[in-house]
């Protein structure tokens, strides 16, 4: 699909550009994000290039990934500021490209063309950015936009046991835990138990267009 461009109160989220490979290099190059995050260790500025110019960018084009950074609201540009959230198509948007990066977050494991409709949320925090809200905020609005506009019926969030930090956003963000997965995760090659979570349209009050039926264990 075409990238797009979503804001919040705060953020603007978009698709990283070759002008954010030094800071998304000097973001990744950080233990606290290494140690939770399938990235390189350590993370260089090839590494960012290849990230934006071929994952990131190949993700959008092939509808297997959708990666946003996560920026704060300013830099250049002066089209008008919706604040709501609301996704733009990024050829249309206004000229700003936001101001620092704070982040990412984005969608993985796409299943959009099936019956399960489904997607894995993932994010990281830049050092220097934590504990202001900001993921939350920006996750938030990756999941309204997954379940309005895409039509994902399922979105899991996983995580090592360990990861405290993603734990918290998911419960802020609704997710229901639903176990832990015995050695799900291959980090730095072993293998890591992770907690599963999961969050469906009706959870937030959206329609959930392919009806549930519950187990009666969940009662």
């Amino acid at each position: 699909m075409e990238p797009i461009t979503l804001r919040t109160g705060r953020l603007l989220l978009r698709p990283f550009e070759e002008w954010d490979e030094p800071a998304l290099a000097t973001a990744c190059d950080d233990p606290d994000i290494q140690r939770f995050v399938p990235v390189p260790e350590p993370y260089t500025l090839k590494d960012a290039e290849e990230f934006v110019r071929g994952v990131s960018a190949n993700g959008w084009r092939e509808d297997t990934m959708y990666n946003f950074g996560v920026f704060t609201r300013g830099g250049t540009g002066g089209g008008a500021d919706r604040g709501d959230g609301g996704a733009e198509d990024g050829r249309a948007a206004d000229s700003g490209t936001g101001g620092e990066l704070v982040g990412s977050v984005g969608l993985v494991r796409l299943s959009l063309h099936t019956a399960e409709r489904q997607a894995e949320l993932g994010f990281w925090t830049a050092r220097g950015h934590r504990r202001r809200g900001y993921t939350t905020e920006a996750a938030r609005a990756v999941v309204d936009w997954a379940f309005t506009a895409l039509g994902v019926e399922r979105l899991e969030w996983l995580a090592q046991v360990e990861n405290a930090g993603s734990r918290a956003v998911a419960q802020r963000l609704g997710f229901v835990e639903e176990g832990i997965a015995r050695a799900r995760i291959v980090h730095r090659g072993t293998r890591r138990d992770a907690r599963v979570a999961a969050l469906l349209p009706s959870d937030l009050g959206h329609p959930q267009p392919t009806p549930c039926l519950p187990s009666p264990a969940r009662g």
